[in-house]
């Protein structure tokens, strides 16, 4: 029992201790920490000297005062001026004083998910991001970008602080930094010109449950999951990795960042999913907005990443379609939740690795969407091409996509990835091309003499092969509604 006590203190240590100092502030409220421009952040701790909180910031030299509840916690809104490569101090006091120091005004984004948003820029055991050597070697700690990774925290209860701190823009940061994350902020910052902080809380393999709150699993999902396990000691022998069971990252990974103010939120998580998609869409639509009122931020961006194309059936699985509907319920979670967007990675997965290389593309395509519909950049369409409607003549299906006035691509050549079926609803390869009519593809196969659905890389493992005029790929998409029991 000694023995037990000890190890859950040292647990409860790592995961971020409540013990209090005159003045307590949370790890993520640290030096070089980048604040978000042109609006009122939230800067919070705790203090035990029963005093007022006093918040004096460098750029405008004003002193915000604020008063402990009966926990002793404080916070305070401060204005932020526009973004500049100028670093400030911000002062903290109540008697003694704290100050931080090289603080930044720009752009803060939250980046969360699973392996692939873990996936440093390093890269993992022989499984290289691409560019990383590159990215590692131009870092520069005078480059205004600033990363903040939170520490790994699997918890039944809920922390009020997690690990981590702002770190500066070097070569041994950016090897350990997200790539998905990093080449996000890479590519944002040399077209915005402002300081770019990213705040970084991921778990390779971990569920999209996990990082919902108690309050959005028992109200939006009743019956679905059990929370038997809340609130008391974690116990291994209930089988299942910590990290995937609903809530707990939540509880040791995000509450301690509550009210850190940013810009938007990117997200790459989906395979451990990938088995209920039914379930994942309505998941996904809960944890934006969850997130958005507990940051009370509820205009933020929320751009994701659609999971990439990966033999899953090495394995044993014998379906081959369960990814398509997986891609199917992403693409849904972009049409319906407000101000989101889907990065479709159909054209850069990898047979052999769940974790593909081609990093620096996804997190350029999420920069381009962020580039486009909030930082005011026009001329390019970051947006996947969209199925609209079919249609069936003469032994050929003609299908129709919601595309900018440029069109589709390539022109010419043979497109792979489509299929074909009849009312047997059993799918053959098909050859495709772009039809005369702009935005559309004509679809046929000479096995399939009456179709009546056209499917593209719906299957677990697939290459894209149509994008729009500006490299973007058509994201997987189906015209039938049959199930994954009724198709072959």
């Amino acid at each position: 029992m000694k023995r037990f006590v000890i190890a859950f203190l040292a647990v409860a240590f790592v995961c971020g201790s409540t013990a209090r100092a005159k003045i307590t502030l949370p790890s993520v409220v640290s030096d070089n920490m980048v604040l978000q421009q042109n609006t009122q952040v939230a800067l919070w701790g705790w203090s035990d000297s029963g005093k007022n909180v006093s918040v004096t910031t460098g750029w405008d030299k004003k002193k915000t005062v604020a008063t402990p509840d009966a926990y002793g916690k404080w916070l305070v809104k401060v204005s932020t001026p526009a973004g500049s490569d100028k670093a400030y101090d911000i002062t903290i006091a109540d008697g003694e004083k704290v100050v931080l120091h090289n603080i930044l005004i720009g752009e803060v984004w939250y980046c969360s998910g699973q392996s692939n948003m873990e996936m440093p820029v390093k890269g993992y055991g022989s499984q290289p991001a691409e560019g990383g050597t590159d990215a590692i070697l131009a870092a520069r700690p005078q480059r205004p970008i600033r990363i903040c990774t939170i520490k790994k925290c699997s918890s039944t209860t809920v922390k009020e602080q997690t690990v981590g701190s702002w770190q500066l823009h070097t070569p041994e940061t950016v090897a350990n930094t997200s790539a998905t994350a990093y080449f996000f902020a890479d590519y944002l910052q040399s077209h915005i010109d402002v300081p770019v902080g990213l705040l970084i809380s991921s778990w390779g393999g971990s569920s999209i449950e996990t990082w919902l709150d108690q309050k959005t699993i028992e109200e939006g999902f009743a019956g679905e999951f059990d929370l038997f396990y809340l609130g008391q000691p974690w116990d291994k022998s209930y089988g299942k990795k910590d990290h995937a069971w609903p809530c707990l990252l939540y509880n040791g990974q995000v509450n301690g960042l509550i009210p850190y103010t940013f810009k938007g939120m990117l997200w790459y998580q989906g395979e451990a999913n990938r088995k209920r998609p039914e379930q994942y869409l309505r998941l996904m639509q809960a944890y934006a907005k969850m997130m958005r009122e507990k940051f009370q931020n509820p205009e933020a961006p929320y751009y994701f990443v659609q999971i990439a194309p990966y033999m899953y059936d090495k394995s044993g699985e014998t379906n081959h379609f369960t990814s398509g509907y997986l891609f199917e319920a992403q693409q849904k979670a972009a049409e319906t939740i407000p101000n989101s967007g889907m990065v479709a990675t159909v054209d850069i997965g990898e047979y052999g690795t769940i974790h593909p290389c081609k990093k620096r593309e996804v997190g350029r395509r999420l920069a381009l969407l962020a580039l486009v519909n909030d930082y005011g950049f026009k001329g390019i369409d970051p947006v996947s091409p969209t199925y609209q409607s079919v249609s069936f003549v003469d032994g050929k299906a003609t299908v129709r996509f919601q595309v900018n006035k440029l069109g589709l691509a390539p022109m010419g050549v043979l497109l792979s990835g489509f299929e074909i079926a009849g009312s047997d609803k059993v799918f053959h390869e098909a050859k495709a091309k772009l039809a005369k009519e702009r935005g559309c593809v004509d679809v046929w196969s000479e096995e399939v003499p009456e179709p009546v659905a056209v499917r593209y890389c719906f299957r677990n493992w697939c290459v894209g092969s149509v994008f729009n005029n500006y490299g973007i790929p058509v994201a997987p998409f189906r015209t039938d509604d049959w199930s994954l029991e009724e198709v072959q």
